[in-house]
């Protein structure tokens, strides 16, 4: 399955930068991800254009999971089972939206087949980044029965 990871602007603290590339390059050697940024949208109709262009970013035929507080919360062996399901299924492409401060607009909301929650707290959006890179790799070890998960 090919996992492309849309965001909402760049990076800024290198901890985080030299974290998402500790874990894009180890998850790289287990499937294919990929991580595209938009710029955060400045004017007074900043979230509708975040949300067409975070939109448009999405390939055609993904799947779409977007990331808010208020969605489903998954153990790390639930998202395994989860990714493992979609790949068996058939289906080729996920596509992970993050969104920026403002969180995400109603139109990527209503494009959304699943709405994950890392916590009810709430994360700086380029964390999150971080932690669903870390939880990706992680699934694909467990789902490869690899020794990085404990239970």
């Amino acid at each position: 399955m090919n996992i492309e990871i849309v965001a909402v602007d760049r990076l800024r603290e290198p901890y985080l930068r030299e974290g998402c590339n500790l874990y894009l390059k180890r998850l790289r050697s287990l499937m294919p991800v990929t991580v595209s940024e938009i710029r955060r949208s400045t004017d007074a109709d900043g979230l509708a254009n975040e949300g067409a262009r975070l939109l448009e970013r999405v390939p055609d035929g993904a799947l779409l999971w977007i990331l808010d507080e208020r969605g489903r919360t998954l153990s790390s062996t639930a998202l395994a089972a989860r990714l493992s399901q979609l790949q068996h299924s058939g289906k080729r492409r996920l596509a992970i939206v993050i969104g920026g401060d403002r969180g995400l607009a109603n139109s990527v909301r209503q494009r959304a087949d699943f709405c994950w929650s890392l916590s009810p707290l709430t994360f700086l959006h380029e964390m999150t980044r971080l932690i669903v890179l870390e939880q990706l790799y992680r699934a694909a070890k467990i789902n490869r029965g690899e020794p990085y998960h404990r239970e």
